[in-house]
């Protein structure tokens, strides 16, 4: 599993999509993609989505995604996305009394218990006190991450 800080954009396309009994039907869909900008993220989810839907598709909406970190997962089976609030526990040193901070991540997983499995190793590497207060299952189709051209998927050094 990694994780992955970045600007993230919910992207919502329409297209026309050949259902179960062979008719069309419009749906919607939603994806995540991280971008600099609304137009990259435009373009971002225009190039990804024109390898997997022949045909016309509509960008609905873009909104920016309030994820403090997307957690992913290698697992065959995680084939779903939920959105996890977490409150990190700090202690005011002045007054003594403990303050709760929000944060909401995205994890990848195939199930709900897979999500809190996901947060619990992802965010038992930390030093910070934290309660995880909801996960749910989003409505999210996919997610995309940004991969440099310029940046080999290995970098193969040795030293002589």
């Amino acid at each position: 599993m990694r994780s992955r800080s970045a600007t993230w954009f919910e992207c919502k396309i329409q297209y026309e999509k050949t259902v179960e009994d062979g008719l069309q039907k419009k749906v919607n869909e939603v994806y995540a993609v991280d971008a600099l900008s609304f137009t990259e993220a435009e373009r971002r989810i225009m190039e990804e989505m024109s390898s997997y839907i022949s045909g016309e598709f509509t960008v609905k909406d873009i909104k920016i995604a309030q994820y403090r970190e997307v957690f992913f997962s290698d697992e065959e089976m995680a084939d779903r996305w939920y959105k996890a609030k977490l409150q990190f526990i700090t202690l005011d040193e002045k007054t003594d009394k403990e303050k709760r901070t929000n944060a909401t991540f995205l994890v990848q997983a195939g199930t709900l218990n897979g999500a809190v499995k996901n947060i619990d190793q992802q965010m038992g590497g930390t030093m910070q006190d934290y309660v995880t207060v909801s996960v749910a299952e989003t409505a999210l189709m996919d997610v995309f991450e940004y991969k440099s051209k310029e940046q080999p998927e290995s970098q193969n050094t040795t030293e002589e």
